[in-house]
């Protein structure tokens, strides 16, 4: 799944990093990178503090009646990725504050949209939020669905209020667990090494 949002914020890049005169053309990998690693970071740390219900908010709601994802830029786990990648663009690419902010503002808010899109969409070519979440936390996706909950019962529960109900607390802990084993697994730099050997 790390691949698949790599190849998202490359194809998202193009206008707000490669073609940006800003962005020396020789740091156009490294922060097409940086976005990769925010973006599956994000998700996993949130994942990891227990906000696994954030998460399945995040790629079951923000639609409007047609079905745009335009209350993206107003989740609170979106902010917090552009925020993050504001800082790594200012502080690793010398980037001054608005043109961090202008790039960050495009790219993140873009590559979450479009992956809450092909999640949620029937012709998903191997996006799917079970993916997502077993990549997030070591397979705990997989193990569930193995035990007779699927994660779509595990959303129904969540978007109908269910949050005590069927276990949900066990859950959450077991997601949250397998994605703070995940992090100290790759843990110094594990992550982007994955993401720079998609760099071919």
């Amino acid at each position: 799944m790390l691949e698949e949002i790599f190849n998202l914020v490359k194809g998202a890049a193009q206008q707000s990093v490669i073609e940006n005169p800003e962005i020396d053309n020789s740091h156009n990998d490294a922060v097409v990178a940086e976005a990769t690693d925010t973006v599956a970071s994000g998700l996993r740390n949130m994942v990891a503090g227990g906000g696994l219900q954030n998460i399945i908010s995040l790629f079951n709601g923000n639609k409007d009646e047609q079905g745009s994802q335009s209350g993206i830029l107003s989740n609170p786990i979106v902010n917090m990725m552009v925020g993050h990648f504001v800082g790594k663009l200012m502080n690793k690419f010398n980037m001054n504050s608005n043109q961090a902010n202008q790039v960050a503002n495009s790219l993140i808010p873009s590559v979450l949209s479009n992956l809450v899109q092909k999640t949620n969409s029937s012709d998903n070519n191997g996006f799917s939020l079970e993916g997502l979440l077993n990549s997030l936390t070591g397979g705990q996706a997989s193990q569930h669905s193995q035990g007779g909950l699927n994660v779509q019962d595990m959303i129904s529960q969540f978007t109908q209020g269910g949050q005590g109900g069927g276990g949900i607390a066990d859950i959450i802990s077991q997601f949250t667990q397998g994605a703070q084993q995940q992090q100290q697994k790759n843990g110094g730099g594990g992550l982007m090494d994955l993401i720079k050997g998609f760099m071919k």
